[in-house]
Formats: structure tokens, sequence, C-alpha cells
């Protein structure tokens, strides 16, 4: 395919967070190279010893402007009749991945005062998604965020919400500003994907050939993604030699992992976007017995990822805060209804990115150097699995 740290409870609650992280990276910045990760010894596929060179890792994300945004959100909204209000957050496929996103927005909700309901295809079908969203519409529900499966199949549905004065808030992966979204909250992909190109160039040594794993090669947030890729790759002698769609299936995403490096000697190098697609990659490496040599940088966080990272098979992923997705996105959906979308955007606006519709959750890089401190991190939110 994050929090409010202000004048109220959940303030102290992020502070907390945000100590048990530094304490675990003051712990971890000295810590030798695992065995795992980059070695200038390593030898391409190809036979061509590359230098490789450290990933840095990140995980401070957007949270301090976003804990901006809720303090004043929530200050908008302080006296306003919230007792009506029923929202819903509704994913792209039942994973891992968005128990985050749930605990976020659970949370969000546990904040304001209000009802409301997660929602995620059980098998990531776009008629799944789009009949969970023609279904909380015959419940009443006040306004609606969305991970879109498909950014046309949705444009429907979105008009239609909004002809009936229910908000939409497009996260995870934007949406086209004609489709009627409000916003985009979540990570800029372009952005994500320049990361992990960076991460698979010095985990190379800037020589190689990589084969991408996807769930989709139509999907915005997959499309950026790879673009960002790509062009991180440019100057290099690093190329893209193949695309590869698993359709959203882990298994065969695993059974491309596997093609991919079996067919083709020289394939040092796989990039996974989607959140299964770096532990299928992993599990295709292991069986192999290449991990080390073939390497593997992901996106996002299941716990396989992070299990991958900790015995070096995988040597960074490229993290999203789908907590934050689900807790201000609660907020903004929230203020939209409430306070009406210009009021919402006026108060939004000094945080947006530089094209002035994304609103940014925030891009993270874990390695094993600051794995612990994530994993903390995770834990005080209560993130789990």
């Amino acid at each position: 395919m994050s929090r409010t740290g202000t004048r109220h409870a959940r303030g102290l609650r992020y502070a907390a967070v945000v100590a048990v992280a530094s304490m675990a990276l003051t712990a971890t910045a000295c810590s030798k190279q695992g065995a795992g990760s980059p070695s200038t010894g390593d030898a391409a596929n190809s036979g061509t010893a590359a230098a490789a060179a450290p990933i840095q890792g990140d995980i401070t994300f957007n949270d301090a402007n976003l804990a901006k945004l809720d303090a004043a959100l929530k200050a908008a909204l302080q006296g306003k009749d919230l007792s009506r209000l029923d929202l819903a957050m509704v994913v792209n496929v039942a994973v891992d991945y968005w128990n985050a996103g749930k605990a976020g927005f659970t949370k969000g909700l546990s904040d304001l005062g209000v009802k409301g309901t997660f929602q995620a295809p059980a098998n990531g079908r776009l008629d799944q998604q789009l009949s969970i969203i023609q279904t909380i519409r015959g419940q009443n529900i006040s306004g609606f965020s969305v991970s879109a499966i498909d950014p046309t199949a949705i444009k429907s549905p979105i008009q239609s919400a909004n002809s009936a004065g229910i908000p939409v808030l497009a996260i995870d992966s934007p949406l086209p500003a004609e489709d009627g979204a409000a916003l985009y909250l979540g990570t800029p992909n372009y952005t994500a994907g320049l990361k992990a190109g960076a991460a698979m160039k010095s985990a190379l040594g800037g020589k190689g050939e990589v084969v991408v794993l996807v769930g989709s090669l139509t999907a915005s947030n997959a499309v950026q993604r790879i673009q960002g890729f790509e062009d991180a790759l440019k100057g290099s002698d690093i190329k893209v030699v193949n695309k590869l769609s698993d359709s959203m299936d882990a298994s065969k995403a695993l059974t491309n992992a596997q093609t991919a490096i079996q067919t083709d000697p020289n394939v040092n190098g796989l990039y996974g976007v989607y959140s299964y697609d770096g532990p299928s990659a992993a599990q295709a490496v292991q069986s192999a017995g290449k991990a080390g040599q073939v390497k593997v940088i992901s996106d996002d966080t299941d716990a396989q990822t992070l299990s991958f990272i900790k015995q070096g098979v995988i040597q960074a992923s490229i993290v999203q805060s789908p907590y934050q997705q689900g807790y201000t996105g609660a907020y903004l959906l929230a203020a939209l209804k409430v306070l009406g979308k210009d009021a919402t955007l006026n108060i939004v606006k000094p945080y947006l990115e530089s094209d002035g519709t994304t609103l940014s959750s925030g891009v993270g890089v874990v390695t094993q150097d600051n794995l612990t401190a994530f994993q903390a991190k995770q834990a005080a939110l209560g993130i789990t699995g």
C-alpha cells in the first residue's frame, strides 16, 4: 500500500512515543551493520561486485505538522454539535497494513466522541469496495474516507455522495480533483518512490537489474511510486527490467518473484510496492538461497516485512503512516461535514504540500538500524499486527 501532540491527553501520549523512539534510535545508532545489511563484499548475480552504501533510515514522518493540524481542527470544532455524525473509513483490502489505519480511525472517533465504522473488502475486489460504499450510503453515513481500488470506478459514487452533501476524503491513493474528493491525505507517492529508488541504489551500489512487484499497474499510488523509483535510478547502471502485476494476490506475487529470479540470473534487486509484495519477494529470495545477493526494497510494514528486515533479507522498507490517515482523517471528515469544505480547507491550507492538494502523512524508511525504534513507536500507539 501517526497522531496529535497538542493540549490534550493525546499530546502526552505522543510525547511518550517520541521519547521512546528517540531512546531506541540512540541505542541503535552505534550498532554494527547487520549480517544481512548491504555489504561491499556482496556481488551482483551478474558476477560484478558493486560497492553498496548504508541506507539512511527515518521514522519522523510528518508527525509535527499533523499534530498542529489536529489541534487546529479540534479547536474549530469546539462547541459544535457532533452528536449526529457517523463516519466511515473504507480501505482497499483487508490486510495487516491497515491495522494501524483502523487503530488511528478508532482513536480519532473516540477523541471526537462520534460514531463510525472501518470497512475493508476481504479480497481487495473492486465490486466489494463499491458494494461497501453503496451500503454505508444506505445507512446515512455523514462522510467517508476511501483508498480507491480504481480511480475511474470510484468517480460516480463520489459525485453521488457530494450531491447528497456527504464529503469524501481520499486516503492512501490520490484521486483526480475532478472526481470530487475534498482532499488527499496520505503519502506523497512519488516521493516514496524516490526514497525506494535511493535505497535500491545504495543496496546495489549503483549497478544491477531490478524487477518491480506490484498489486496494480493502474492504481494512482502504484503508478506514482514506480515513476519515482525509476526516476531515482536515472544516472546509475541499474535498470528496471520488468514490472509484474499480481492483482493484489500475495500468492501470485510470490510466484512472480520466484519466476523473476529463476529465469534471469542478472536480476539482483526486487522492489515490492504493495504491502505483501515485499514479504513475497523476501520469501522467494530466501528459498532460492540468495539472501544478501538479491536485494529487496519493500513498501509498508507488515509483520512479515519487519521480520525479514530484522533477518537482513529485506534491506529497507519505505513506510507510510496509515495510523495518521485514520486519526487525522476522522477529524477532517468531521470538519468537512460540520464546518463545510471551504472553512476546512482554509484550516488545512498551511499544511499542504507544494501541489496544493496533498496533505502528507509522511514517508519513513525502516532499516535494521532503526527497526527497534520504529516498533517501539508503533507499540506506544497501540498498533499490533
